[in-house]
């Protein structure tokens, strides 16, 4: 649900199916019909542009690791991605990789037991992994996080999360393990105000298993991960963005996403003048390896352009 409230100047409109008029100092989503549309103004009603720190700040710390995460609030990051799969015993680890193998020492660990998939592990045997010398020698013992490890880390930083399901067809009962993970913990299912980026979006490439997890949590925006063909996108609209690899958009795309409904986050932008080029495009930000060079280039582009576009808030979801 949407937290809405009196911040600074905010002025507050509140529409009912007769035309009615509410005039209160705070105004919550669930005392409203189902049919009123509630329109708030602010000083800056506008979501900002996001560079989001690709499996954390991976350009300079090990990807997918609480480390890269401490380096991402370090480098200005505002949201972090990362990805999630399930080990043999059901637990939620954050790893890109279906194999241990690139970013982890598990074959000198586990020597015979390729092709060291993260479905072939225990939860007990990950934790004697070391996920950080891939990368460089100060990161020595750096482990690969539960879930669980990496939210408490991402809230304690006050960051916000996108969090990709990593080829959920692999392991059934991902999305309902996700769910449960996430709907117990009420800091995750808050929202932010629109004039901030957006608290948590669950995405994957897997979009049946998308929707299958917006089904589990209506009240948590999802991304469909790939270049969604213009002749389908009626068939979406349940979900909130469309996040496509940067080199298969151009602005005529973008925009088609916006009047559809959409918001865009392409990735994965780590060359500056791309980042410009995704930018003048129209996207709503972009995922990246270097969050602080990305943060630049927003903050750059920003300075040249007016206000953006105010933020209509539709009527709260009725509750699940």
């Amino acid at each position: 649900m949407h937290r809405i409230g009196i911040v600074g100047a905010v002025s507050f409109i509140a529409v009912t199916s007769a035309s009615s008029a509410l005039a209160a100092p705070t105004l919550h989503p669930q005392t409203i019909a189902a049919s009123t549309r509630v329109a708030v103004e602010h000083p800056n009603p506008v979501r900002p542009l996001d560079a989001v720190a690709h499996r954390g700040a991976s350009a300079y710390a090990p990807e997918n690791t609480l480390a890269a995460i401490d380096e991402s609030a370090e480098r200005g990051a505002e949201t972090v991605e990362i990805d999630v799969q399930l080990t043999a015993d059901d637990e939620i680890v954050v790893m890109h990789d279906t194999t241990l193998a690139r970013t982890t020492d598990v074959e000198e660990r586990f020597p015979g037991r390729a092709p060291y998939d993260v479905a072939d592990f225990t939860m007990d045997e990950i934790r004697e992994l070391d996920a950080g010398s891939w990368f460089d020698s100060s990161f020595e013992d750096e482990p690969v996080p539960t879930l669980g490890e990496a939210l408490d880390r991402l809230e304690a930083h006050d960051l916000n999360l996108l969090l990709e399901l990593k080829e959920p067809a692999r392991y059934p009962g991902m999305a309902e393990l996700v769910a449960e993970e996430l709907t117990d913990r009420r800091h995750w299912l808050r929202h932010n105000p629109p004039w901030q980026p957006r608290h948590l979006v669950v995405q994957s490439f897997d979009w049946q298993v998308t929707e299958r997890s917006k089904e589990l949590m209506p009240s948590v925006p999802h991304a469909l991960l790939g270049r969604v063909p213009e002749d389908r996108l009626d068939e979406f609209g349940w979900a909130h963005l469309i996040n496509p690899n940067h080199n298969t958009i151009d602005a005529d795309y973008v925009d088609l996403l916006h009047e559809s409904g959409f918001e865009i986050m392409p990735y994965t932008v780590n060359d500056r003048d791309r980042m410009e080029e995704v930018l003048e495009m129209g996207v709503d930000g972009f995922i990246t390896n270097h969050p602080d060079v990305g943060r630049e280039a927003i903050d750059d582009f920003s300075d040249d352009r007016g206000p953006r576009a105010p933020i209509v808030v539709p009527p709260a979801r009725p509750a699940a």
